[in-house]
């Protein structure tokens, strides 16, 4: 897996993406992967919190506040009137690892594992999405035309996950390529 392979966890709110992540990312750090994430978020959200520094050099105008520690550190960027960032910009900006993936984002085109639950009343994705590469599900779905596992074999959905990956560069041609977002 090198360099760094990309995919993504795409299915409709609720259907256990990140509860699956909170799952896979400990088995394949085991498994002596580098994991990176990225998590698209449809609503405002914060990292910081009123009261703390960072939170009002960002209130106070700052367009970008970098957080760092001898831990980790954190950049925050106001995107304020401008566009939303597309997934191959956040790509770029990531460090060495050996696979990222990518929670939500389900409209772009890279390679993703739908993550389906049957009591969400949703339908599958994979039918509509040729990039759906694999389907984790607490159902079976018989006429798939990608490989289907259970939702709770996290160690098929990691063999999964590392099979399926595309390389980096070959995601950043799919998603900063024509597609109908």
């Amino acid at each position: 897996m090198n360099p760094a392979a990309v995919i993504g966890l795409a299915g409709w709110s609720g259907a256990g993406k990140t509860t699956l992540l909170s799952r896979l990312i400990p088995l394949l750090v085991t498994r002596g992967v580098k994991v990176a994430t990225i998590k698209h978020a449809h609503h405002a959200f914060d990292v910081d919190h009123p009261g703390k520094d960072s939170y009002v050099h960002r209130e106070a105008g700052a367009s970008e506040v970098i957080v760092s520690s001898s831990r980790r550190w954190v950049q925050i960027h106001e995107i304020g009137d401008g566009s939303e960032a597309r997934l191959g910009d956040l790509l770029r900006r990531l460090s060495p690892c050996d696979l990222v993936i990518v929670e939500g984002f389900k409209r772009e085109a890279h390679a993703k594992l739908e993550v389906h639950r049957a009591a969400n009343g949703k339908p599958p994705i994979y039918p509509d999405d040729p990039r759906i590469v694999a389907v984790a599900s607490d159902q079976t779905f018989t006429d798939a035309r990608v490989p289907v596992v259970d939702l709770n074999d996290i160690a098929r959905i990691a063999d999964l996950v590392l099979a399926l990956a595309e390389p980096l560069e070959t995601a950043l041609a799919h998603v900063e390529g024509p597609w109908p977002n």
